[in-house]
C-alpha cells in the first residue's frame, strides 16, 4: 500500500464521526460506507497528509488512485478525484484509462459528475483531438454512466461547447427511461442556457425530450 493511502486511512479513521457517517451513507442510498468526515475537513486533512508524505509522482498516480478506489469509505474516492486535479498539466493520453476506470467502478453521481465535468472536461481541453474518439465510444456505451459523461463533459465549456456533439448525444438518448440520462440532458442544457439560451430553446422546440429533461433545460430561461 502506498504511504499516502495508509496515512489517509489512519488520519480519517482518527477523525471519524459515526453519526455523520450514517447520514452520509443514507444520502447515497446506503451504497457506500463513510468515515463521516465532511468535505472542508476532508480537504484540509488530505492537504496535511500530502505535506507529510509528499505528493505521488504522476507515474504513481494510477496506483494510488486504484488503491483509494478499493477502500470501502467513500471519502477515499473523493480524495482520489481531487488528487487527479493536481496533475492537470501532466495529463497524457494514458490518463484516459484512469478516467474510465473511475467512471465505471463504484459508480454513482457523486463521483461520476466530478470526473465528467472536471477531470474529463480538462483532459479533453488539453487533447481536443481525443474528443471525437472518446465521444463515439462513450455515447454509444451500454454503461449509462459513460453515456452521462458524454453528455455533461462540456458542462464548464461555456461558449466553447461543441453544439453539434451535444445535439447528437441528446438526439440519441432523448427517449431514454434512465433517470440519470434524462437528468444529465436537462442539466447540460440548463447550464448551457446561461451562455446560449436561444440555441437551447431552439433545440427544445425541435427535439422531443422527456418531461424531466425539458423541465430542467428551460428552468433558468423561464425565470428570466
Amino acid at each position: 500500500m502506498h504511504s499516502i493511502v495508509s496515512e489517509l486511512k489512519t488520519t480519517f479513521s482518527n477523525r471519524s464521526n459515526k453519526e455523520q457517517a450514517l447520514w452520509m451513507k443514507g444520502y447515497l442510498r446506503d451504497q457506500y460506507d463513510f468515515y463521516g468526515v465532511k468535505a472542508p475537513e476532508r480537504k484540509a486533512l488530505a492537504k496535511q497528509v500530502i505535506s507529510k508524505t509528499g505528493i505521488p509522482t504522476y507515474k504513481e498516480l494510477f496506483e494510488v488512485v486504484q488503491e483509494l478506489w478499493e477502500a470501502p469509505e467513500r471519502e477515499m474516492q473523493y480524495v482520489a478525484m481531487e488528487l487527479c486535479v493536481k496533475y492537470k498539466r501532466h495529463y497524457n493520453e494514458s490518463f484516459e484509462s484512469l478516467i474510465e476506470f473511475m467512471i465505471t467502478n463504484k459508480s454513482w453521481w457523486d463521483t461520476v459528475d466530478y470526473i465528467a465535468a472536471t477531470l474529463t472536461g480538462n483532459y479533453l481541453k488539453k487533447y481536443p483531438e481525443r474528443i471525437l474518439p472518446i465521444f463515439k465510444d462513450w455515447s454509444f456505451s451500454d454503461d449509462f454512466w459513460l453515456v452521462r459523461t458524454s453528455i455533461i463533459f462540456q458542462l464548464k465549456y461555456k461558449d466553447k461547447v461543441d453544439t453539434d456533439l451535444l445535439e447528437d448525444v441528446i438526439q440519441r438518448h432523448a427517449h431514454s427511461n434512465e433517470f440519470f440520462i434524462q437528468k444529465a440532458i436537462g442539466w447540460m442544457l440548463r447550464h448551457y442556457s446561461r451562455t446560449n439560451p436561444k440555441w437551447v430553446l431552439e433545440l427544445v422546440a425541435k427535439q422531443e425530450l422527456k418531461p424531466l429533461s425539458k423541465r430542467e433545460a428551460i428552468r433558468l430561461i423561464n425565470k428570466g
